[in-house]
């Protein structure tokens, strides 16, 4: 069959890429086109459009480039059309995601959405046009299930989440090189620039108080080494590492990390970290009036309370981040407890058996119609 794929942040991608193997396994014949990245390509995917030219952070962002948005989007709709895919699968990305998912319903297509927009924080009201225009709904936070049954009477599917296999695999890999003789503190400042440019700065200043440590940063993939080499230039003891963001967690004693899924993946290498989150002013003040949440990260959210420290906004501060951090690397108590949730927010996330497993079995099995049977994945 042939499959295209869209995903449009790096995250995305890695999902992907590993959603497109499982598949392969399940359908020998599978062919797939994809808006994503490296590793999507690495698979055997034909890539359309990386997702470095279709990331844009914010309300003030994403109005300021509305014109690159819908030529996009009318060349994204063009090419699915050329390519006539057997199913239409959309990871994440729902600002974009959800606009094809409208147009490709018209069309006839198989809509398989997998990693749910996140409705539960924002924008609820879109929930009434995603079932009608996605055919399989796949989900990878425990309590996505529940929200969608009990609130609108929708039956999705709990495939696990991804992350769990990742980095499980990764852990058992041997180690790289060493990073320093230092002990090593991670910055994960984001993947776009406009993110990169609010964070960075604040905790590159953290590092002058910390000569006992190694700062490293982790080099956000497709982003031009010299865009860090001017933000790093007055802090010559900072360095960075280039797609190895894993190794450089591995090694790492804390972490500062941006709002997003880094939260659950340094959670999930059992990292004690400091959430960072900075907007532009309008874009945060948008945000305030219209996100429902009780936290920004996932972590956070998943336990359903407050196991890492959210810094936001105007709570950004060298000066906060400092007393967070020192925090993180000198209570033995608090490691310990965070320990503990850290192994608990596991468990839950691996209720699901092997995501990418799950989830491929129920694309293909939908698409040709059988019914499951002893051989599902758990």
């Amino acid at each position: 069959m042939k499959y295209y794929v869209i995903a449009g942040e790096a995250s995305g991608d890695l999902h992907g890429s590993n959603l497109l193997i499982e598949i392969k396994k399940l359908d020998s014949s599978a062919a797939f086109r994809c808006w994503g990245g490296e590793k999507m390509q690495a698979t055997g995917a034909q890539l359309v459009k990386h997702y470095r030219d279709l990331a844009f952070m914010g309300f003030t962002e994403v109005l300021m480039n509305l014109r690159t948005i819908f030529h996009n989007l009318d060349s994204c709709r063009k090419d699915i059309l050329q390519y006539k895919p057997d199913a239409l699968i959309l990871i994440d990305y729902p600002g974009f995601n959800l606009r094809i998912a409208k147009w490709a319903k018209q069309q006839g297509l198989k809509v398989i959405y997998y990693i749910s927009p996140q409705v539960w924080a924002w924008k609820e009201g879109r929930v009434k046009m995603m079932k009608e225009c996605i055919d399989k709904m796949l989900v990878i936070l425990p309590f996505e299930r529940e929200y969608y049954k009990k609130k609108w009477n929708w039956e999705v599917e709990y495939v696990g989440h991804p992350l769990v296999e990742v980095i499980e695999k990764k852990k058992s890999e041997v180690r790289s090189q060493k990073f320093s003789d230092k002990k090593i503190i991670a910055l994960l400042p984001g993947s776009r620039k406009q993110e990169i440019l609010k964070k960075l700065p604040v905790m590159l200043e953290v590092s002058r108080s910390f000569s006992n440590y190694q700062f490293i940063v982790a080099k956000a993939p497709g982003l031009e080494d010299s865009f860090y080499d001017n933000l790093l230039k007055s802090f010559p003891t900072v360095s960075y590492v280039t797609n190895k963001t894993y190794d450089l967690l591995m090694q790492s004693s804390a972490a500062l990390v941006t709002s997003g899924t880094a939260t659950l993946e340094t959670a999930l290498f059992g990292i004690p970290e400091v959430v960072c989150y900075k907007g532009s002013p309008i874009s945060y003040q948008i945000a305030k009036r219209v996100i429902k949440v009780k936290y920004i990260s996932l972590v956070n959210l998943i336990m359903d309370k407050p196991i890492v420290k959210e810094l936001i906004q105007n709570e950004l501060t060298p000066q906060n981040l400092l007393t967070e951090l020192k925090n993180l690397l000198q209570d033995e108590t608090f490691r310990e407890n965070l320990a503990n949730d850290y192994n608990r927010l596991k468990q839950i996330l691996s209720e699901g058996g092997n995501a990418s497993a799950k989830a491929a079995y129920s694309i293909v099995t939908y698409l040709i119609k059988k019914p499951a049977h002893k051989s599902e994945p758990e």
